[in-house]
């Protein structure tokens, strides 16, 4: 046992890494070490001196094991300062600048509407992306051979099933499954397979509401729209109606705001007309509402539907609706106020 301890001593000295610490443990006190081959032999010690020679091995286990213990944290020290000093940070140089987000412009333009029909007392739905051929167009008066079809190029992921080309179909599902009155707006994104330009592009975001109850008429969607736009762009704007097709609604109309940028004097915004084009309504066809199983002698309703993305074009002065899907960093950092 002496000469272990003496071999043992030689051996530290030499030791330069945790590693040939854990190696040097293993050596000595292993199981198949040089300490546990001591009390192997402690079998063949007389019953006088086994008391004697049992702690002579225990002892020189609890030396190595302290020896080894106080080498390996002081190579753990060393390995800690040299690791510190190569990761030396220089606390002169300047922080890192953090940029402080905001909702994408179409996200912001989208809460802001949500919040005024939330305000006039309408709840929020939301439904599918993909969608059936009877909810996108069926259940709202569009036929299988209806011309008004070929207003919206539709993709088609299989025979009836599309990517929805307005948020038209979550109000027919809601209504399906609702008792009036109703007062619902739908925010979301829809598809239609048309050519990207400037002023288009194969998905946009919409948000369409409807009212049904018993006695609505005309004179509530000219206040509802007129509020909403006013509350939206600025009560100085003036707002006209102007009849226009829509398969789902009779009698359909147009709403425009006078231009905010040349105050209705004409303009290249307005295309010297001085309207702005903001969004398509009307007065729910008595056939949609049969369709979905409420009784058009009982109750009427109106609907409405605009793109949001329009929308914050005109607000912002934005030429190109290509920039709102692109993540222009950019582009996107002028709207970080919003």
């Amino acid at each position: 046992m002496d000469t272990i301890r003496t071999q043992f001593a030689t051996e530290l000295k030499a030791v330069q890494t945790v590693k040939d610490v854990e190696a040097l443990k293993v050596r000595y006190l292993g199981k198949k070490g040089l300490v546990a081959e001591q009390m192997k032999r402690l079998k063949d010690v007389s019953d006088e001196e086994r008391p004697q020679y049992g702690k002579k091995v225990n002892d020189l286990r609890l030396e190595i094991e302290g020896a080894l213990e106080k080498k390996l944290h002081s190579l753990e020290s060393d390995e800690l300062a040299k690791r510190l000093e190569a990761e030396h940070i220089d606390i002169t140089l300047p922080g890192r600048s953090r940029f402080v987000g905001a909702a994408h412009p179409v996200t912001h333009g989208m809460e802001e509407m949500l919040k005024i029909f939330s305000d006039l007392g309408f709840s929020i739905q939301v439904g599918p992306e993909v969608d059936t051929d009877y909810y996108n167009f069926e259940v709202l008066n569009f036929p299988p051979d209806h011309p008004a079809r070929d207003m919206q190029d539709t993709f088609y992921i299989e025979p009836g099933m599309l990517l929805r080309t307005h948020t038209s179909t979550i109000q027919a599902r809601f209504l399906e499954q609702s008792v009036p009155p109703v007062r619902i707006v739908c925010p979301g994104r829809c598809f239609r397979n048309e050519t990207i330009s400037s002023r288009s592009h194969v998905f946009f975001h919409q948000i369409e509401g409807l009212c049904v109850d018993v006695g609505i008429s005309m004179q509530d969607l000219v206040w509802t729209l007129t509020e909403f736009v006013q509350r939206l762009f600025g009560r100085d704007v003036s707002v006209r109606f102007r009849p226009s097709y829509f398969p789902f609604v009779e009698p359909g109309l147009e709403l425009d705001i006078s231009c905010f940028l040349c105050s209705g004097k004409g303009c290249a915004l307005c295309k010297k007309t001085g309207w702005l084009e903001i969004l398509g309504a009307g007065m729910i066809h008595p056939q949609v509402l049969k369709n979905v199983g409420i009784d058009p002698e009982k109750y009427t309703g109106f609907a409405w539907g605009m793109g949001i993305e329009r929308s914050v074009m005109l607000r912002s002065g934005m030429k190109d609706i290509r920039e709102l899907s692109e993540n222009d960093m950019r582009f996107l950092k002028q709207f970080r106020t919003c």
